[in-house]
């Protein structure tokens, strides 16, 4: 079995099932190669976590691990490849986004905010400043109220008229997003990015 750290041809097995390389000395388990291969096959079909958990009779928490590990890789590419076109970007536009179930006048604070620009029909997305993190007072309905007509309509200036990528984007995410209950603040990036890069594989 060739060594996935330096390629060389020549490994062997140890006792605990583990490879070492003969050149660089290191050690990997192919059965983890294996269940990464398997896991990273089954996400890039769309395959939840959990389903992905009954399929291949994996601990729920292990697959929410490298499915988190997948996201966060995601993440990266998207920021390293926005990076070779950023000077490409026709369009941006401001995006609110609250769960459905939820009512924007007495959930403002948990309102996500981010940016989306287009290029190429592809899309590259930037969190903004949570609403919780703008100096308001919480407890005046009226300055509730005005925080909330000032996220609706004052939107920053857009580039470009064409913006069919942008709000086709955003329909895609407010589908994708649905089959998740209860994304938290931190994860919430990674979900989007997610969303991100299944959208732009598409076109």
């Amino acid at each position: 079995m060739k060594c996935i750290y330096c390629e060389h041809p020549y490994t062997y097995a140890l006792a605990d099932k583990q490879q070492k390389c003969g050149k660089c000395k290191r050690k990997f388990s192919p059965r983890k190669i294996q269940r990464e291969k398997i896991l990273n096959e089954l996400f890039v079909l769309g395959i939840n976590a959990r389903e992905a958990s009954l399929q291949t009779k994996m601990h729920f928490a292990t697959v929410q691990k490298y499915y988190e590990g997948f996201r966060r890789n995601i993440a990266l590419y998207a920021d390293e490849l926005y990076q070779h076109n950023a000077q490409r970007v026709t369009g941006y536009d401001e995006y609110l986004y609250l769960p459905k179930s939820l009512k924007a006048e007495k959930n403002i604070h948990k309102i996500q905010h981010f940016l989306t620009m287009s290029y190429d029909e592809k899309v590259y997305s930037i969190m903004m400043p949570r609403t919780r993190d703008i100096h308001y007072d919480r407890d005046n309905e009226q300055s509730q109220k005005l925080l909330l007509k000032y996220l609706k309509f004052n939107k920053v200036a857009k580039l470009s008229k064409a913006q069919s990528t942008i709000t086709q984007f955003w329909d895609f995410f407010e589908n994708f997003i649905c089959q998740y209950k209860g994304v938290s603040d931190i994860q919430f990036i990674y979900y989007l990015k997610e969303a991100e890069w299944r959208f732009n594989s598409q076109k």
